[in-house]
C-alpha cells in the first residue's frame, strides 16, 4: 500500500487541472503577447485564468502577478521592497519562516538593512506586543509573517498582524503557501499589501505561483526584460500552468468547507491513534489555531530520519523536521525556535494530508507506525535514563 502523507511538501496535480492545461501544449500554443489573433486567443484564456486566481483571494485581476513559485514571490516581495526604499528599510519577520523568507531577509541584513526575527512561544506564536515595539521609530518598515507554518500547521493571526503593521505605516507581506486551498483567503478583509502562493501545494503543477500586490504598493520588479504582468515580472507567461493553477483555485473555492472537515477528521484520528499507541510523544504547534491537514509530532529518544526511512520502506511517505548536513543532524529551526525538549527535538516528523487521502490510509499508518517506534527505541542508546548531554 502506498500512503502519501507529505502534502505540505507537494500535492498530486488534480486530474481536472491536468485536463485544463492539455490544449496549451497542443493547438493553443501561441504567445499571449503576440499581435495576431492566434496569440490573442491564448491571451483571452490567460485573462480568464487571472480573473479566477484573483477571485480565489478576492482581489482585482490587475493585482495578480504570475510567478514560477512562492519562493520567487517571496523574493520579489522582500527584495523588491528593499530596492524601492533603499537601506533605510527595516525588515521584521519571524524565527519560524520558510527559508524563502529568512534567507532573503538575512541577505538584506548583510547588505546593510535592519532585520529582526521575532521569537515564538512554545506553540509557535509570536508576541504581538513585541511586534508593536519593533514597529516604533521612523523610517520605512516591511513586515513579513507567514499565514501558517509549513512544519507545524500553526496559523498566525495574520489579520491582526496586518492591522498592526498598517497602523504603523509599514508594508505588510505574508507567505500564504500553506493556507492556500485549505483556508479561505480574502484580501479585502485581511489588509496585506502582498501575499505569496505556490500552486503545487494545492493540486496545481510545480513551477507556477503568484504574488498578490495591492494597488499602490511600492515594490520594484524582481525580473526585468519584458512588458509582461503589467511590467512587474518579465518573461513569457507559462500559460498551460497558469490555466492549471486557475482550475486548482476553482476546485478549492467550491470545496473549502467539506474538505476542511474531512481533513480535520483524518488528522484528529491520526493524532489520537498515535498518542494512544506510542508513549513519550509530543504534539507540536498551536492546537487551537492549526491547519486542518497538518500534524507535527516529536517521538522522544529516536531520530526523525530513522522513522521516515522505516516508514518509507512500508510505503508511507512523511517528512522530518531535521536535515542532514555535513554528516551531522541539524534539528528543524522551527522546532528549535519553539523550545521543544532536546530529547524530542530530533524525533520530529510531519504528517500532512490532502483531499485524496482516505481513512483506510490513516488506519494503515496507525497499524505500521507503533512497531517502528518500538523497534527504534529498542535500538536507540537514548532513553529516559540516558545521559542528556549525549543527545545535544
Amino acid at each position: 500500500m502506498q500512503v502519501y502523507f507529505d502534502n505540505n511538501a507537494t500535492t498530486r496535480v488534480a486530474p481536472e487541472a491536468v485536463e485544463a492545461m492539455k490544449p496549451f501544449f497542443g493547438e493553443l500554443y501561441g504567445n499571449p503577447s503576440s499581435m495576431h489573433a492566434f496569440g490573442g486567443q491564448v491571451a483571452d484564456h490567460l485573462k480568464k485564468a487571472r480573473e479566477e486566481v484573483a477571485a480565489f483571494v478576492n482581489a482585482e485581476p490587475d493585482e495578480i502577478v504570475f510567478t514560477s513559485c512562492a519562493t520567487e514571490s517571496d523574493n520579489t516581495a522582500l527584495r523588491g521592497t528593499a530596492e524601492f526604499y533603499g537601506r533605510d528599510l527595516k525588515v521584521i519577520t519571524t524565527a519560524v519562516e520558510h527559508p524563502a523568507i529568512l534567507q532573503p531577509a538575512r541577505r538584506l541584513k548583510a547588505q546593510g538593512h535592519a532585520e529582526v526575527e521575532l521569537p515564538v512561544n512554545a506553540v509557535g506564536q509570536i508576541d504581538l506586543d513585541q511586534l508593536r515595539e519593533e514597529l516604533k521609530g521612523d523610517g520605512p518598515k516591511l513586515v513579513s509573517v507567514m499565514w501558517a507554518n509549513n512544519e507545524t500547521g500553526t496559523v498566525f493571526p495574520v489579520e491582526q498582524v496586518a492591522e498592526i503593521a498598517k497602523e504603523a505605516g509599514a508594508v505588510m507581506h505574508t507567505d500564504a503557501v500553506q493556507v492556500a486551498g485549505k483556508v479561505p483567503i480574502d484580501v479585502k478583509k485581511v489588509p496585506v499589501d502582498m501575499l505569496s502562493v505556490s500552486g503545487h501545494k494545492f493540486h496545481a503543477p510545480k513551477g507556477i505561483g503568484f504574488l498578490y500586490v495591492r494597488r499602490g504598493t511600492k515594490v520594484k520588479p524582481f525580473m526585468l526584460g519584458g512588458h509582461q504582468e503589467n511590467r512587474r515580472r518579465a518573461g513569457t507567461e507559462n500559460v498551460p500552468y497558469v490555466v492549471a493553477l486557475a482550475k486548482a483555485c476553482e476546485l478549492a473555492r467550491v470545496n473549502y468547507d467539506a474538505e476542511a472537515r474531512q481533513l480535520a477528521h483524518l488528522r484528529d484520528k491520526l493524532e489520537k491513534g498515535i498518542l494512544a499507541t506510542c508513549p513519550d510523544v509530543l504534539v507540536n504547534g498551536d492546537a487551537a489555531h492549526r491547519l486542518p491537514n497538518t500534524l507535527n509530532v516529536s517521538f522522544c529518544y529516536v531520530e526523525g530520519e530513522a522513522i521516515a526511512y522505516h516508514l518509507s520502506d512500508l510505503g508511507i511517505c512523511i517528512s522530518t523536521g531535521s536535515a542532514c548536513a555535513s554528516g551531522s543532524l541539524d534539528p528543524s529551526h522551527v522546532i528549535r525556535a519553539m523550545g521543544v525538549p532536546f530529547v524530542a527535538v530530533h524525533g520530529s516528523v510531519r504528517f500532512s494530508l490532502s483531499r485524496y487521502n482516505t481513512e483506510a490510509e490513516v488506519d494503515y499508518v496507525l497499524d505500521k507506525l507503533p512497531p517502528v517506534i518500538r523497534r527504534l527505541r529498542e535500538l536507540s542508546p537514548f532513553g529516559p535514563d540516558s545521559d542528556p548531554t549525549t543527545f545535544s
